[in-house]
């Protein structure tokens, strides 16, 4: 192993030779010089893994050292040690991004753990996850045998996104594997969880988790008021780990009140999910009551056209009709840049829902596209793309408007995607529908272990397309593939993001709540 080699920048440095002598049994190698224009002509000559910076200094100050430190090296960790407890110092140096900032008298130990911050957070970090997830693995383990609830399920399900986003930054790759391998053992037993329970929690006086059909009246209602305007964001195909990804660039406008699971419907499609948050309705219903906004998969044209007019429908129902609000759907850039230039004139609703179609669009160039595939290639890459996507878009300038104007901020999502693995044999006839992740459809030829089946519609509160249509819904990471042209089929989606089934990922989503900062 290479020796760790600092390099010490102190006027004064003779007062510190048992601090060096300290790192020096400690196999660091420890080069000093007594200002900064020195240590700016032995950076030239030298490479280091860390430097020591007296902020006060004759000659070049500390802060002008450190100027000239980064114009040569900016990736050089830099801790910045000073006399000074002045405000104005300490944030000029974190503004040129130092290492970390020690105050005079330091001893050799404060020394050390800004070393092992700085050189050896990684690994020690690694080291400590993996020991921190082996010890919480059993438990998981223990959980999922015993789970028996909807709430249950959503806790379970937020563990595992949350070692999730741990591990995938540590070396051991082994770990990562034992760990999917315990998301995968998760989607079977809440697949028969699922079938077990859901057609249940439409019956009355049932303890049944917010669904999509019971989340405007339920959980958005209550946050609307006439004394402050709010934004109600739905992000279509946002799993929860999506959301995590880029939860930190928003709590730097906002702060989080309220943060909750929901479960998305069946089939969780965009037609189905989608339309039965805005009208406060299940399918079955919403094709009886409004026959003229609901389409089925069969039927020709755009499904989720009517959006405004179900919300409209819900809003008059709950008697909200003192509500101002509007409605706007961003399907591509332009209108989305359209939208962010004029957000102003929001202000004087008090309601204001924005449908938000990227994520839905990143899956299906995922299956279309050999690039998208190479950046999504997997769910941690997938949760990358989904923070530049959002870091750099005119959703995200949106909320930073929203924060200044004083919007109280709401953020969901209709339902979330699965990486599907695995094909799963199927036949049907000329009108099944074309969904990877369910069919619906009369004369279905399916493997039973691999669906949940609603063979009666009306349970499921889902409309039949004839009379004697049925739904399949594919469990965990399966996908449905016809046996004409098996193969091609097979290849190309394989590992592409679907949505329509049961998972964990499709079914439990995030509904969120901010105040602005």
């Amino acid at each position: 192993m290479n020796m760790i080699k600092i390099l010490w920048v102190d006027d004064e440095i003779d007062l510190l030779k048992p601090h060096i002598l300290f790192l020096e049994k400690k196999n660091y190698q420890v080069t000093s010089c007594q200002s900064g224009s020195e240590a700016i002509d032995i950076l030239e000559e030298e490479s280091f893994d860390i430097v020591f910076l007296d902020e006060n200094m004759p000659g070049l100050t500390g802060l002008e050292t450190l100027n000239g430190i980064k114009e040569k090296k900016d990736s050089l960790p830099v801790v910045m040690i000073t006399k000074s407890e002045e405000e104005y110092i300490m944030e000029e140096a974190i503004g040129n991004k130092i290492a970390d900032y020690l105050i005079k008298p330091v001893n050799p130990n404060q020394i050390l753990l800004s070393l092992k911050k700085n050189l050896d957070h990684s690994r020690l970090v690694s080291e400590k996850t993996t020991s921190n997830y082996q010890q919480e693995f059993r438990k998981i383990a223990m959980d999922m045998a015993m789970v028996n609830s909807y709430e249950e399920w959503v806790n379970l399900y937020q563990k595992l996104i949350y070692w999730e986003i741990q591990l995938e930054d540590i070396e051991d790759v082994g770990m990562f594997e034992i760990l999917e391998s315990q998301k995968t053992e998760a989607n079977i037993q809440f697949g028969k969880f699922i079938e077990k329970n859901y057609a249940d929690w439409f019956k009355p006086n049932i303890d049944a988790p917010i669904m999509s059909h019971t989340l405007f009246k339920e959980k958005i209602v209550p946050e609307i008021s006439k004394e402050q305007p709010t934004v109600l964001v739905v992000i279509d195909n946002l799993r929860y780990d999506q959301w995590k990804a880029f939860e930190s660039v928003i709590n730097n406008y906002y702060k989080k009140e309220k943060e909750e699971a929901f479960f998305s419907i069946l089939p969780t499609a965009t037609q189905y999910a989608r339309n039965a948050i805005f009208s406060g309705l299940m399918p079955s219903d919403m094709e009886k009551l409004f026959p003229k906004y609901w389409k089925n998969d069969t039927d020709e044209g755009g499904k989720n056209l009517h959006e405004a007019d179900f919300l409209d429908t819900q809003i008059k129902r709950l008697g909200l009709t003192h509500l101002e609000y509007e409605y706007q759907k961003i399907t591509n850039l332009k209108t989305g840049k359209k939208l962010a230039d004029n957000f102003k004139s929001l202000k004087n609703n008090d309601l204001t829902v924005i449908v938000y179609n990227f994520v839905d669009m990143l899956s299906h160039s995922k299956t279309e596209m050999d690039v998208v595939k190479e950046l999504a290639s997997n769910d941690k890459a997938y949760r990358s793309l989904t923070l530049s996507w959002f870091k750099n878009s005119p959703l995200f300038e949106m909320i930073q408007q929203a924060q200044r104007l004083g919007f109280k901020l709401i953020l969901t999502t209709d339902h979330g995607t699965i990486n599907v693995k695995n094909p799963s044999k199927v036949i049907g006839d000329r009108d099944t529908s074309l969904n990877l992740r369910y069919k619906t459809g009369k004369s279905l030829t399916y493997d039973n272990k691999d669906v949940l089946v609603a063979k009666d519609p009306k349970e499921l509160h889902l409309p039949s397309i004839n009379m004697s249509s049925s739904y399949i819904f594919a469990k965990s990471d399966l996908f449905f593939a016809y046996p004409n042209n098996y193969n091609h089929y097979v290849s190309y989606y394989r590992n592409t993001y679907q949505h329509g089934g049961v998972s964990l990922e499709e079914m439990i989503i995030p509904f969120v709540v901010f105040n602005p900062r």
